[in-house]
């Protein structure tokens, strides 16, 4: 009986793994060179700006929302007639956009104001995530999109920890929009028909997660920003395709991932130096903001997302929706259909956050469920 046992034990060490194996680290990376290379030939049939239409009994909230694609993605909101609000670190950056968008829409000859207001939020710490979430679900107000924006992309590249004690990539892109889409289930479930949607990136195609060292600290990975990076966005899509499973249908709440394409921005810098060189080389490839954030837009407004997102669920696939920077349904990464695994880093990440193992279906009651980083949770 003992020989079995550690043979059991023997053969589960075996077959655990510590990376990808390398044929999945070279499909991934052809899925990134792909988007990089061809991302305006796949996107050539979007307009730019995406259009939409009027948007004014939605109210959507977008996290990181003063710059790039979440400044671009608020104010194409606004302008369709959408209630937003920016979810944002500097509240004073927001003012002064909005001051600027409300000007510029009032001189196009707009009798209206824009309908967006900004509210504090800083997701490198999670008590302030309690705080934004129990402000705005005590109005009582339905939420029909939350747009998981914000993200983060190395910070000089060295090993740097949240206030509350998390790798800054694990808990910016992963652990913080996790407890922020928990604890607003009750506004969107208030909405009858809503939406999470998580920007995510094609990076997460390389990505590995241990659910056992999140943050780096066992020694048996080394840490750079791009393994912060990439494990961060995959354990994102590994937890939003738990959720999207386990919440039931008559919630009316969609789940789904997306990709932005490659947008222009300075996080280049700690990609391989062979990506950092097509991208120098390139850029005539590389999107605005306007058009990095067509896949949001349209993530959030278009009518097919809801049924497509219910077709997931009843033909029990397990994984969540994850649109390209085409605006087209497309397949997450080999990793994110290890059902095992993605189960993992949801246990794991309820655990980080400090909810209960239960909350997702108490929370769906309407039941009070404590977290460790703020007061009791209604």
């Amino acid at each position: 009986m003992k020989r079995m046992m550690s043979n059991e034990i023997v053969s589960s060490n075996k077959t655990k793994k510590d990376g990808l194996g390398w044929m999945v680290w070279l499909r991934g990376w052809v899925n990134v060179l792909q988007e990089i290379l061809l991302q305006r030939i796949m996107a050539s049939h979007l307009h730019n700006p995406f259009p939409l239409p009027p948007l004014n009994n939605l109210t959507c909230i977008v996290t990181g929302s003063t710059s790039g694609i979440g400044s671009e993605t608020a104010r194409q909101l606004a302008e369709a007639g959408a209630h937003v609000v920016m979810a944002v670190r500097n509240i004073k950056a927001a003012h002064e956009l909005i001051q600027q968008w409300q000007t510029k829409y009032y001189c196009s000859g707009k009798r209206l104001p824009l309908n967006i207001q900004a509210m504090e939020l800083d997701l490198l710490s999670l008590n302030s995530v309690i705080r934004f979430s129990n402000a705005w679900n005590a109005r009582l107000s339905p939420l029909h999109v939350l747009i998981n924006n914000a993200g983060m992309f190395s910070m000089g590249g060295a090993q740097k920890f949240s206030e509350d004690g998390y790798e800054q990539h694990l808990q910016v892109n992963h652990l913080a929009p996790a407890l922020l889409s928990l604890l607003l289930l009750p506004s969107l479930i208030r909405a009858s028909q809503s939406r999470i949607t998580s920007v995510n990136s094609v990076i997460h195609y390389v990505g590995f997660v241990d659910p056992n060292d999140l943050n780096f600290l066992s020694g048996k990975r080394k840490f750079s920003s791009l393994e912060g990076y990439s494990s961060s966005k995959l354990a994102q899509v590994m937890f939003n395709n738990v959720l999207s499973k386990r919440l039931p249908l008559e919630t009316g709440i969609s789940v789904l991932c997306l990709s932005p394409g490659v947008v222009q921005t300075n996080i280049t810098r700690d990609l391989p130096r062979f990506i950092q060189d097509i991208y120098s080389a390139l850029p005539y490839i590389s999107y605005s903001p306007q058009e990095g954030c067509r896949s949001s837009v349209f993530s959030a407004t278009d009518s097919q997302i809801q049924i497509y997102c219910e077709k997931l669920k009843t033909d029990k696939k397990s994984v969540c929706a994850f649109i390209s920077q085409s605006c087209q349904p497309t397949n997450s990464s080999e990793e994110t259909h290890n059902v095992e695994t993605s189960s993992k880093v949801w246990e794991k990440a309820i655990e980080l956050i400090g909810l209960p193992l239960n909350s997702l279906e108490r929370l769906i009651e309407g039941e009070e469920v404590p977290c460790r980083y703020g007061n009791p949770y209604q």
